[in-house]
C-alpha cells in the first residue's frame, strides 16, 4: 500500500465510516469535509509537486477514487473531477499561467471546474455557442453552458468556445472565478453524487487576458482532459460495486432463508461469484487505461502524443465497460434485498443512483460507442 493511499484509509475511516455523514442530500455542499482533504495534504494529489501536488500519476489516482468512491462516489466524483482542467492547463497553457494557477490549488487544496456542455449543443460540442472575442490584449467571453461540475466553488473555469473572429476556431481558455460576468445560474437537484455540485453559469462579456488562451482547438484539448476523468469516473463504478458486494453479503448473514441463512444459499454464492469476477475485470480495465495515460504523460514530448491522440480507446472502454457493467451489478444487488432495496431504509437504493451517472456525463454509451466507431473501426483511410 503506498503512503498516499494509507492516507486516503484513514481520511474515509475518520470522516466517511460508522456514523456516517449524510451526502444523500441538496441541502448545502460538504464543503469542510473537502477543506479536511486538503488539510490532510491529499487534495489535487496528482499536480506535479512544483505546484504544491503529491505528483502521484493516473494509476494511483485509481487506488484513491476506488477507496473514496466505496464510500462515497459524489465526494470522490467532487475530489478528482478537476483534473479534467488542471490537465489541460498544465499541458497546454503557458508556464507563467500554469504556475499562477496551479500553485494556489496545490498549496490550498482548491478546484477547479470545466465548462464545455451547452443546453442546445448537446453532446455536440462542436455546435458550442459560447464565443471568445479579441479585444486588443484581452479575451471577451460570452455564453451559457449547461452543466459544470465545481464550478459554483471553482479558484477558476477552463472554458470551452468558438472564436467570434473565426467560427471554424475553438479556443479553450482559463477565467478566473471571480472574473466580473461570471454568474452560477443554479445547482442541478442531481439524483445521485449529491455530494457533489454541478451548475448552469452564465458568462456575460467577461474579460480575461489574452494569455490565458490554452494552445490547440478547445475541442481537442477537451478530449485529452477527459481521458483522464472518464478513467476515474469508470472507477467511480468499482468503488459502489464493492461496496454493493459487500452490503449484499452483510445482509445475507442475518436473513433467514429456508433452513439457514441467505448466505448459505447456492443462488445467491453463483450471483456473487458473478460480481466479484465483474468487479476484478472492471479493475483491470481501469488500471490498464491509468498505466497507458501514464505512460504517455511521462514522456518528455507528452503535449504533442496526446495532441495527436486526442481519445484514448482504453478510456472511453473503461468508461463504458464499468458503466454498464457497474449497472448490472446494481440491478442485482438491488433485487437480493428485495422490497426493503426500493426504500430509502436501504443504502442500496443510493448506491443504484450513484452508479447510474458513470454511464451519463461525460459522453453518454451512444455517444461514445460513435466514438470508437468512428475513431477505432472504420479504417483510417475512409474517416473523414
Amino acid at each position: 500500500m503506498t503512503e498516499p493511499l494509507r492516507r486516503v484509509r484513514e481520511f474515509t475511516a475518520e470522516e466517511l465510516s460508522g456514523a456516517r455523514p449524510n451526502l444523500d442530500t441538496l441541502d448545502e455542499m460538504p464543503l469542510p469535509l473537502y477543506e479536511r482533504f486538503g488539510d490532510a495534504g491529499l487534495a489535487n494529489w496528482w499536480l506535479p509537486e512544483a505546484y504544491g501536488g503529491l505528483g502521484l500519476g493516473l494509476a494511483d489516482s485509481v487506488e484513491i477514487t476506488n477507496e473514496l468512491a466505496y464510500h462515497d462516489a459524489g465526494v470522490a466524483f467532487t475530489l478528482f473531477i478537476s483534473v479534467l482542467g488542471t490537465s489541460m492547463v498544465d499541458l497546454y497553457g503557458t508556464p507563467e499561467l500554469a504556475e499562477r494557477h496551479l500553485v494556489p490549488l496545490g498549496k490550498r487544496g482548491a478546484f477547479c471546474a470545466t465548462l464545455g456542455s451547452e443546453e442546445r449543443a448537446g453532446s455536440e460540442l462542436a455546435k458550442s455557442e459560447t464565443t471568445i472575442a479579441r479585444d486588443g490584449d484581452e479575451l471577451v467571453v460570452t455564453g451559457e453552458k449547461y452543466f459544470s461540475t465545481n464550478s459554483g466553488f471553482a479558484d477558476f473555469l477552463v472554458v470551452i468556445g468558438v472564436s467570434a473572429e473565426d467560427p471554424t476556431e475553438f479556443q479553450a481558455v482559463l477565467v478566473p472565478r471571480d472574473t466580473p460576468g461570471v454568474t452560477i445560474d443554479k445547482r442541478w437537484d442531481v439524483i445521485g453524487l449529491r455530494a457533489s455540485g454541478t451548475y448552469r453559469v452564465i458568462l456575460d462579456h467577461c474579460r480575461i487576458p489574452a494569455g490565458n488562451r490554452l494552445k490547440g482547438s478547445g475541442l481537442r484539448l477537451l478530449e485529452i482532459g477527459l481521458n483522464a476523468s472518464r478513467i476515474l469516473i469508470a472507477t467511480t463504478a468499482v468503488g459502489i460495486a464493492r461496496r454493493m458486494r459487500d452490503l449484499c453479503v452483510e445482509y445475507a448473514k442475518s436473513k433467514p432463508f429456508r433452513d439457514s441463512t441467505l448466505l448459505a444459499s447456492p443462488v445467491f454464492a453463483a450471483k456473487l461469484g458473478q460480481m466479484e469476477m465483474q468487479i476484478t475485470v472492471m479493475k483491470n480495465q481501469c488500471e490498464a487505461a491509468a498505466r497507458e495515460y501514464d505512460e504517455i504523460r511521462a514522456r518528455p514530448d507528452a503535449a504533442e502524443v496526446f495532441f495527436r491522440l486526442g481519445t484514448l480507446k482504453s478510456a472511453v472502454a473503461a468508461k463504458m465497460f464499468c458503466g454498464q457493467t457497474g449497472w448490472e451489478i446494481a440491478g442485482v444487488a438491488s433485487q437480493m434485498f428485495g422490497g426493503i432495496g426500493y426504500t430509502d431504509d436501504s443504502p442500496i437504493g443510493k448506491l443504484v443512483r450513484d452508479m447510474r451517472h458513470v454511464s451519463i456525463i461525460e459522453g453518454g454509451d451512444d455517444v461514445l460507442r460513435d466514438v470508437i466507431f468512428s475513431r477505432y473501426v472504420i479504417p483510417a483511410a475512409r474517416r473523414t
